[in-house]
């Protein structure tokens, strides 16, 4: 049965219009997380190949007065760890190398090296400590030897293979171990194997001495200071070991195209690497640098991860079965997590709230009494005439007599709700705009 003209016309207003109404909306929910919020960066929203959003915020560097623009390049942090995994399948791929390997065979001196394999140590399962920032933060005399000997002497979390610990330790080995079977250095490697063959001309690895251009200078919230909602640049960071977990630069553009070579395309790696890559391996849902499916999903099949450190604040995130794709970066602390979660409730049709500017009121504590106890999986607790979101460090600061706003996090808001006898049953939490109903199980 043939459509007539009229109505493939109506159908094509019709998709253009739900579109448009969709752009919309997504740049609304972003321009209220810069005008309330303050982000900076940029962001970028796609479907198949539709661009739903794509826009620059802020400022690429805070002295000069300098905006981002929609090809700044931003610091990864953790979003590296995909390319690193990336490079271990195609040298697997080449049989230069097997994820089952041993760390030993690489490195000596490891505590239970001959019982860490490469796949361990992409799934987060070697049993390394979280990190040596200690030393990648405050040296510039360090050399690969030296750093070897303080990570072999790092004691391990667990039996190798017998529990799950997220470690940048193990992200830095695998990229020293791809300089070892490359013969080329990390930097050189991801160049010519992954971003030259994903056309991503605005990426690379970070230096201490390059001049990159349109390179976004990061900024953070020192907690430290007195004035803890003034930015400061970020402290000295030693480019050279602050790699394979992290890195990698960027911009939300070259991003999509990584989108679209990594999971629509044979252009990196085969269907079967592929598949290794994106499947979960425990219960925390680590693939090879990416997280399965996280918590955070919305329902829909997600495969994504996201980067903090100092100042830089990253969101990667690819709906696969919905062929939505969502990046956040930022170059000031902004949540990028968050706000890649509201953009896609959006993209999902969820009713999402626009950020507002919370306004903290007084009320009688007395009424905290009631509010206290266990709401499912959070729990809300009180101390003095206080009120606080799952422990001590995280104050809740009222707006209403119900309805309160984290103290460290304006895109989270708790509202509690009462029954019709007046007892409080409920609390409805908005993380980035998007409600979550939760039924208050102890403290009844």
């Amino acid at each position: 049965m043939k459509l007539s003209l009229t109505l493939i016309a109506l159908l094509v207003f019709t998709f253009g219009y739900s579109q448009k109404e969709l752009n919309t909306k997504l740049e609304q929910y972003m321009d209220a997380q810069f005008a309330i919020n303050d982000f900076s960066g940029t962001v970028l929203v796609s479907k198949n190949d539709s661009l739903l959003l794509k826009k620059a915020y802020g400022f690429a560097n805070y002295e000069w007065k300098v905006k981002n623009v929609i090809d700044s390049k931003f610091s990864l942090a953790s979003v590296s760890k995909q390319f690193t995994a990336v490079a271990i399948l195609q040298l697997a791929e080449d049989k230069k190398l097997s994820l089952d390997d041993n760390l030993s065979k690489y490195f000596a001196g490891f505590t239970k090296g001959d019982k860490i394999t490469l796949k361990m140590m992409l799934t987060h399962n070697s049993g390394f400590a979280m990190d040596f920032d200690e030393l990648y933060l405050t040296k510039t005399n360090l050399d690969k030897d030296s750093v070897y000997a303080y990570l072999a002497k790092k004691p391990l979390l667990f039996e190798p293979g017998t529990s799950t610990a997220y470690s940048n330790i193990g992200y830095y080995l695998l990229a020293r171990i791809i300089e070892k079977v490359s013969g080329e250095s990390y930097s050189a490697y991801l160049q010519q194997n992954l971003f030259d063959k994903a056309k991503m001309y605005n990426s690379g690895v970070s230096s201490n001495d390059a001049i990159v251009d349109k390179m976004a200078q990061s900024y953070y919230f020192d907690n430290s200071k007195s004035d803890k909602d003034k930015l400061v640049k970020n402290p000295y960071i030693n480019w050279n070991f602050n790699f394979g977990h992290d890195g990698v630069y960027s911009t939300v553009e070259d991003l999509n195209l990584w989108n679209k070579a990594l999971f629509e395309s044979q252009t990196l790696l085969s269907e079967e690497s592929k598949k290794k890559m994106f499947t979960s391996y425990n219960e925390q849902n680590f693939g090879f640098g990416l997280i399965i499916n996280p918590f955070y999903n919305q329902n829909h099949q997600l495969i994504a991860h996201d980067g903090g450190f100092l100042g830089a604040m990253t969101s990667f995130n690819k709906f696969p079965d919905d062929k939505v794709f969502i990046t956040v970066l930022s170059n000031n602390q902004s949540k990028s997590y968050y706000i890649a979660y509201g953009l896609a409730g959006i993209c999902f049709g969820k009713d999402v709230e626009l950020p507002y500017k919370h306004i903290q009121t007084e009320i009688d504590t007395k009424v905290y009494d009631q509010y206290i106890g266990e709401y499912e999986n959070i729990k809300i607790l009180k101390k003095g005439n206080k009120l606080y979101y799952t422990d001590f460090d995280i104050e809740l600061l009222p707006e209403s007599q119900t309805k309160f706003f984290r103290s460290d996090n304006n895109n989270t808001t708790i509202e509690f709700v009462k029954n019709k006898k007046g007892k409080i049953t409920q609390l409805e939490i908005k993380k980035a705009g998007i409600k979550e109903v939760k039924n208050k199980t102890k403290g009844v």
